[in-house]
């Protein structure tokens, strides 16, 4: 009997080192950069060239299904850009950064666009810093709204959100431009 006591004592206070000693799967840790909590909620508009033709296109196709072309919202396509973002809706407007990265039709049935891009600001307070935009983007809705997840120089750690609204679309040459209001927390 004393054994069976003594064994159970010794199991249990193994179990409790183990248990103690063991790390969690996720825990909160003070921020590492103090001096980057969020402070201010920063309000961009500018508007986003996708240029499809002509002498210059800003984008290019890398990828296509295999029914890419017989789909209605051209499932499959992956598009890489670098589209010019500028202050006014003409492209002769002041630049003010570029829209890096991709998009992808990644709806079937409607024209929804899968876009990963860094927004890549050239100009004025925030030239060299950039912020992420990754989300889905239903292109045929009037005010579309993605996620900013993340950022670099003014933006580190930002997030915030971005609303893209159809300025033009020309439908012979496919070029758009689209405006954007974005808000991050940085």
């Amino acid at each position: 009997m004393a054994r069976l006591v003594l064994l159970a004592l010794f199991s249990a206070l193994l179990l409790a080192t183990t248990i103690t000693t063991s790390e969690a799967f996720s825990r909160t840790v003070k921020a590492p950069y103090q001096a980057h909590k969020p402070k201010k909620l920063t309000h961009l508009h500018f508007y986003f060239h996708d240029i499809v033709s002509g002498a210059k296109p800003t984008t290019a196709i890398v990828a296509v299904g295999p029914t890419t072309n017989t789909s209605a919202s051209a499932f499959g396509m992956v598009v890489v850009i670098d589209d010019p973002l500028t202050v006014g809706p003409e492209i002769t407007s002041e630049e003010v950064g570029r829209a890096q990265g991709m998009y992808a039709s990644a709806d079937q049935k409607n024209l929804g666009l899968f876009v990963a891009f860094n927004l890549v600001f050239t100009k004025g307070e925030f030239a060299g810093s950039t912020a992420s935009l990754y989300g889905r983007n239903p292109v045929m809705s009037k005010v579309r709204e993605m996620p900013i997840i993340a950022g670099t120089g003014a933006f580190r750690f930002g997030r915030g959100y971005a609303q893209a609204k159809t300025f033009t679309f020309n439908t012979t040459s496919g070029n758009a431009v689209v405006e954007y209001n974005v808000y991050i927390w940085h």
